[in-house]
């Protein structure tokens, strides 16, 4: 599919991996809009932001109409919303997982993605195709689907059901004419490693293989324009992650 003047929605668009890829969907002349909690600034011409919870039915409703008078009905989503807690399933004192932030974990992370998925399909389904086909999803899991740190069972286990929902949501989709890929980043520089000390960033690049450093949001952004621009790409998780794989701890 060819970006150029076709609307797109990017959820956790604010800041780390979805501003990065709302700036390269407008760079390539898409009208863009994002949807986060937080409040997005700095945004070129072209692009539009509003304020949403990913697992509201309602907010992101209305967030999704109001995206669509401004730019037109959207044929391109991008989920990057999400949240990583840090938790042992038993912690010091014999204290039990907080079941509050596995459930906010999953909400966030999973349901929400699904209430973009569910929404965002429904409305594109009665626009014609363009081509081929008339929309393409991208959902972005984590290397912590298939290789969970210790305390992160939480976020495993969302991140694990994104990538799980990406070929039965493709198979049900494909009648319509919409593909369906989940990114599983490995080490990437978002806020909240920047968060981190520079000696800390360092030790955690030189883990992965190649390239010895984490991974850059730019670097994200091009592999989700590279299956936007591929109409064999559906149904698949793909590992973006200079070949780690993440150890215990």
């Amino acid at each position: 599919m060819n970006v150029n003047e076709v609307p797109a929605i990017v959820t956790g668009g604010a800041s780390g991996l979805g501003r990065a890829t709302a700036l390269r969907l407008a760079e390539l002349g898409a009208r863009v809009a994002i949807l986060d909690r937080q409040v997005a600034t700095d945004l070129p011409d072209g692009v539009a932001a509003f304020t949403a919870d990913v697992t509201s039915e309602t907010e992101i409703g209305e967030a999704i109409a109001a995206a669509e008078a401004k730019h037109g009905v959207a044929r391109i989503l991008v989920n990057c919303a999400g949240i990583a807690p840090a938790m042992k399933t038993v912690g010091r004192d014999a204290k039990p997982h907080s079941l509050d932030t596995f459930r906010k974990a999953v909400e966030i992370n999973l349901i929400g993605t699904f209430n973009l998925i569910a929404q965002f399909a429904a409305r594109l389904s009665t626009a014609e195709p363009v081509g081929e086909e008339r929309g393409v999803i991208v959902n972005t899991a984590s290397v912590a689907a298939y290789d969970g740190q210790i305390g992160q069972a939480a976020y495993a286990a969302s991140k694990a059901g994104v990538a799980g929902l990406t070929l039965p949501v493709a198979r049900d989709l494909a009648a319509l004419k919409i593909r369906v890929m989940t990114i599983a980043p490995g080490l990437f520089l978002t806020p909240m490693m920047q968060g981190f000390p520079q000696e800390v960033q360092d030790a955690l690049g030189a883990q992965v293989p190649h390239p010895a450093r984490l991974g850059k949001p730019e670097e994200y952004a091009g592999m989700v324009e590279a299956i936007i621009a591929n109409p064999m790409l559906n149904g698949e998780v793909i590992r973006l992650d200079g070949a780690i794989r993440m150890a215990p701890r």
